[in-house]
């Protein structure tokens, strides 16, 4: 064995369960906890998800005793200079499957051995293919051969796995808030909400969802470990499919880096696009006059966070309502939401527009009206975040209020847009 080893983290915030702990106390007795907080990242992340990633910094660090070891700057340069500083030859990660995340893992490889063990993801991306070798590119039958292939169990690590090195290398962490206990919050949700989520998960009126989503972006916990506790039933299979999305959209970024920033389906790049930066700007604001779409675009500015259905929503308005490019509403998420993970957001978008892969027809253009009278039934999510209309009782709260566009003829605008690309 060696006598020292450095686990970088990044993706994967925490002792339990990890792969790449479990590999580096296999080659070394004693580690390093580094963090590197990479300034090309943090540019690309708004405040709420940077500070987030703060909280789960201190988390961790309180983990480990106070022995993380947090730097700033280039990674390339930060991860070789902290090995060599205590002597270890090699350095330990979950394999980062981002076009980004890649292409610098690449680069650190070609200064110091890295060994990377497990991913942020129950099955790592590039593993579940077609029987001929290539990538799926529909959800459904991606998640039958998901299911086919299943999840290894959950690797027996935590803190005290390995040795840890206490070192005044760097301690760059800002002073603030832990995370809540997060074993407890997932508890509480498996046992009171996950029996009914089938059911409440589309409902943004309702405390259905298990707000995960932010603890799987950092890798404060392992899907995984969720998998091994869902048990059986209607919500627990739900919740599963939703694990398995997030996967999915992490396999198409592998096989498809390009897709992050550009269509999917090329096809659509010939597709006319408006650029009126005053309607993009009352979306961004929750000033369009659809009170569902508002509240929405509210919640998101005021808690950094977005229910799902919800986000469905305010994506097809501003694609096939205001005609304004898919990437501009991903850019706006990115940096906003707290749980802004890139392959899941981009690709998103992707579905709502209509240009990703064919989990959903371009066809499908959501009414802002009637989903708010269907996932929130009773006016009170609306009410909650467009304080100008708490007044207005029941569903008659999401009729349109000065709405910057008429829906109706938007929607044929947009059909007739998109056939001429698909004709």
């Amino acid at each position: 064995m060696d006598s020292s080893t450095v686990l970088w983290f990044r993706r994967d915030l925490r002792t339990a369960d990890h792969p790449a702990l479990l590999a580096a106390a296999g080659r070394a007795s004693r580690a390093l906890a580094l963090f590197v907080l990479d300034p090309v990242l943090l540019k690309a992340s708004g405040e709420p998800r940077v500070e987030f990633l703060h909280r789960c910094l201190r988390s961790l660090d309180a983990e480990l005793d106070g022995r993380l070891v947090v730097v700033a700057g280039d990674p390339v340069e930060v991860v070789p200079r902290v090995a060599a500083e205590i002597g270890a030859s090699s350095v330990h990660v979950s394999a980062d499957a981002g076009p980004y995340g890649r292409t610098r893992d690449a680069a650190v490889a070609e200064r110091v051995e890295l060994v990377r063990a497990g991913s942020p993801y129950a099955v790592t991306p590039g593993r579940v293919t077609k029987a001929d070798g290539t990538p799926y590119r529909v959800f459904t039958p991606f998640l039958k051969a998901w299911l086919d292939h299943g999840v290894r169990p959950p690797a027996g690590t935590d803190a005290s796995s390995v040795e840890w090195i206490r070192s005044d290398i760097g301690r760059e962490l800002p002073p603030g808030e832990a995370l809540p206990d997060v074993r407890a919050l997932w508890e509480a949700f498996r046992d009171e909400k996950l029996p009914d989520y089938a059911a409440r998960r589309d409902r943004p009126d309702l405390d259905g969802t298990s707000r995960f989503s932010a603890f799987l972006k950092w890798g404060v916990v392992h899907p995984r470990t969720l998998l091994a506790d869902l048990g059986r039933g209607a919500g627990a299979k739900a919740f599963r499919t939703e694990l398995a999305w997030r996967d999915f959209y992490a396999d198409v970024l592998w096989h498809r880096p390009d897709s992050a920033r550009r269509n999917y389906n090329r096809a659509f790049d010939r597709m006319p696009l408006d650029d009126d930066r005053d309607r993009f700007r009352a979306w961004c604001e929750g000033r369009t006059g659809y009170p569902f779409v508002d509240a929405g675009m509210r919640q998101l500015r005021q808690e950094g966070w977005m229910h799902n259905r919800v986000r469905m929503v305010v994506a097809s308005f501003l694609v096939k309502d205001l005609h304004l490019p898919w990437w501009w509403g991903a850019r706006h998420f990115m940096r906003h939401l707290v749980d802004g993970d890139l392959a899941s957001n981009q690709h998103g978008w992707q579905w709502a527009a209509g240009t990703g892969t064919d989990a959903a027809p371009y066809f499908r253009v959501f009414n802002p009206v009637t989903q708010g009278e269907k996932f929130d039934p009773e006016g009170d999510y609306v009410r909650r975040y467009v304080p100008e209309l708490r007044d207005v009782p029941g569903k008659a709260v999401h009729q349109p209020r000065d709405p910057i566009v008429d829906h109706a003829h938007e929607r044929l605008e947009a059909l007739a847009r998109y056939a001429a690309v698909k004709g």
